[in-house]
C-alpha cells in the first residue's frame, strides 16, 4: 500500500491544575488510543485557527491562548498515512464535553504526566518521547520543560 501524505495535523495540549486533557479515540485512525484534541489543517487555514476550531468542535472548550510547542513526524502504516503534527499548548475556558461521539468516546483530565494512559495515539506518544512536559506556573497555565530543566 502506498503511503499518502504528508498531511498537516495539529494537537491541543490542554493543561489544568496539573492534569492534561485526553480523549479516547474511536472512528478514524488510532481507534482505542488516548489523544489530545486536534485534527487536520484545512487548505489555507492557519494552524492556530485549526487548533481553536478542532478543540471547540470536539470538546466545546474555547481557546484563550495558543502557544506552539513542537512538531512530530507521524506515520500510520496500518492506514498508509503520513502526518506532520504541530503541537500547541492551549489555555481554555469551560469544561470538556463529548461533542463528536463518533470521534471520541470520552474526555478525561489525566493527572500522572509521567505515566500517560496506554495505548497512546502516535502523535501524543511522539511528543512525550521528545521529553516535553508542561511546567505548571499557575492554575491552568503550562510551559516548556526540556530534559535540561527536568535534570535540575
Amino acid at each position: 500500500m502506498t503511503m499518502r501524505g504528508p498531511f498537516v495535523g495539529v494537537s491541543a495540549v490542554v493543561i489544568r491544575d496539573g492534569a492534561v486533557l485526553l480523549g479516547r479515540r474511536i472512528g478514524a485512525h488510532g481507534p482505542g488510543t488516548w489523544a489530545f484534541p486536534g485534527g487536520k489543517v484545512d487548505p489555507g487555514e492557519d494552524p492556530g485557527a485549526t487548533v481553536a476550531r478542532e478543540l471547540f468542535e470536539e470538546t466545546g472548550l474555547k481557546a484563550q491562548q495558543i502557544t506552539p510547542i513542537a512538531w512530530t513526524n507521524d506515520l500510520f502504516p496500518e492506514d498508509a498515512l503520513h502526518y506532520i503534527t504541530l503541537h500547541h499548548l492551549v489555555e481554555v475556558d469551560g469544561e470538556p464535553q463529548v461533542r463528536e461521539p463518533e470521534k471520541a468516546a470520552e474526555w478525561v483530565w489525566w493527572t500522572d504526566l509521567e505515566q500517560l494512559p496506554s495505548p497512546l495515539f502516535g502523535p501524543a506518544a511522539a511528543l512525550w518521547a521528545t521529553g516535553w512536559r508542561p511546567r505548571i506556573q499557575g492554575p491552568g497555565i503550562g510551559g516548556w520543560v526540556g530534559d535540561q530543566d527536568r535534570a535540575r
